[in-house]
């Protein structure tokens, strides 16, 4: 009888010699192929970069809903000075035509902060002292003005369909530093849009996929164990990793298998780190107090942001951090007040984190990525309009940290902030600079899936070397 390692070698043998004889289409064998690959090795397991990485890891914080850049990040005198007056668009809301907006003037009022001089409303006050380690980028571009769509696109690089996540392409690429955490973790209160393929890993191995935590009493679903000691529990799971074991070698064909073993390694793992990065009781007073938490308190944006840090000093590879979910959050359509509340939440407790990173020596090697899934409109249909509808021709969006130009600006949008006016930064610009700063070259990151090569930035993408340090 075959055993399970001679049946793996004698199949890949078999899969290269019918690539080599072309008796299969190549894309066909070369998927055979991954698949082989992906069912024998670790996925999970560090690799090496394409380049010297700047970042060792990622902290990313996503606005769900449309943060307002006019009211925000991008000071435009212009707007300010001719609201009331009426601008022609030719479309409004995905609505091809010829439209005369009522340009409208921001809610908040804007100083220039730091040495920089970066310009920044009151809507911030606590990211506004920061800017001299923030290099804004004041010229993002979408390609889709719904909000399914483009929060799909700012994570996955596709607008149309799902394929994996950022976060994922980052496991993918360069593995895990700490076998006891997944290599990828979001941290959200509730669903965004488009559902958990925000974090999703698609067709890439699912050891890849984020590990959802949730703010609350309890954060990690099931994970304090059931037995009554470690000892029971150690020699059950040794059981029943023979048996997983012996039904690999019986099905060496299964691409899933091997990453399904790997999971339940990690989730031993979690049962054991995880409590201990969950519990903040050692944290100083000074420290909860920079990111604006109260002590017990397991709620809100600040307690997302201290557990970004305790992630990333044991090794996760990317922290994705979402504010809310898919509803009351910055889709200020009826009213911008709405950005007050919100605003604060994330205010006082991302400018914590950048402090709490640059005290620790953290914030050298760390990328922080501040983003949004588009912007609001200056204009709208109606004078006395008190909110702004979405808006992905031009929005803005922030860098921090490893290999970013600190305390600069990169390109900037039209006089009233609806177009672009100079050096345009598209999503996949956005991905493919997040990768390089990651020592990842985004062309060579690819996965082979239905007969073709796919990546994160799909066939376009250029890295944005003016915001790198």
């Amino acid at each position: 009888m075959t055993t399970g390692a001679a049946f793996d070698r004698n199949r890949r043998t078999f899969l290269r010699s019918l690539a080599g004889g072309s008796l299969l289409f190549p894309g066909l064998v070369s998927q055979l192929l991954a698949e082989d690959s992906a069912s024998t090795s670790d996925p999970l397991a560090p690799k090496r970069p394409h380049h010297a990485p700047k970042a060792k890891r990622v902290i990313f914080l996503y606005m769900s809903g449309g943060v307002s850049h006019i009211d925000s990040w991008d000071h435009r005198p212009k707007l300010f000075a001719d609201a009331g007056k009426t601008v022609a668009v030719n479309e409004f809301q995905g609505r091809k035509g010829s439209f005369n907006m009522y340009l409208k003037r921001p809610q908040w009022e804007f100083a220039r902060h730091g040495q920089s001089g970066t310009e920044v409303s009151n809507l911030f006050p606590h990211m506004a002292k920061c800017v001299d380690d923030l290099c804004v980028i004041r010229s993002m571009k979408s390609d889709h003005t719904n909000h399914y769509e483009a929060t799909l696109g700012i994570h996955t690089g596709s607008f149309t369909f799902a394929r994996p996540s950022i976060g994922a392409w980052a496991s993918y690429g360069l593995g895990t530093e700490n076998r006891n955490l997944p290599s990828f973790i979001v941290i959200a209160p509730k669903t965004p849009y488009a559902g958990s393929q925000v974090w999703a890993s698609d067709f890439l191995p699912g050891a890849h996929q984020g590990t959802l935590v949730s703010p609350g009493a309890d954060p990690v679903a099931n994970i304090r164990r059931r037995v009554d000691n470690s000892r029971l529990q150690e020699l059950e799971l040794g059981l029943m990793a023979k048996m997983n074991a012996r039904h690999l070698a019986e099905r060496p064909e299964d691409a899933l298998l091997s990453a399904r073993m790997k999971s339940f390694e990690t989730a031993f793992g979690m049962q054991a780190e995880m409590p201990e990065v969950l519990d903040l009781s050692r944290e100083s007073d000074a420290t909860l107090k920079l990111y604006g938490l109260e002590r017990g308190s397991t709620q809100g944006f600040a307690w997302q942001c201290l557990m970004a840090r305790r992630l990333a000093e044991r090794g996760v590879r990317f922290v994705e951090l979402i504010d809310v979910g898919s509803s009351d959050n910055w889709d200020a359509h009826g009213d911008m007040l709405t950005h007050t509340p919100l605003a604060r939440n994330v205010d006082q407790a991302v400018a914590g984190l950048l402090q709490d990173l640059k005290a620790r020596g953290m914030l050298d090697d760390t990328l922080v990525v501040w983003t949004t899934e588009f912007g609001r409109t200056p204009f709208n249909a109606a004078a006395d309009a008190r909110g702004r509808e979405h808006h992905h021709w031009v929005f803005s969006s922030w860098l921090a940290g490893a290999g970013v130009k600190p305390g600069t600006v990169y390109g900037e949008s039209d006089d009233y902030g609806i177009n672009v006016g100079r050096d345009p930064v598209h999503v996949h610009d956005f991905h493919a600079t997040i990768l390089h700063l990651m020592g990842l070259d985004h062309e060579r990151l690819t996965y082979r899936y239905s007969g073709r090569d796919f990546r994160l930035t799909d066939v376009a993408g250029e890295v944005v070397k003016g915001v790198l340090a």
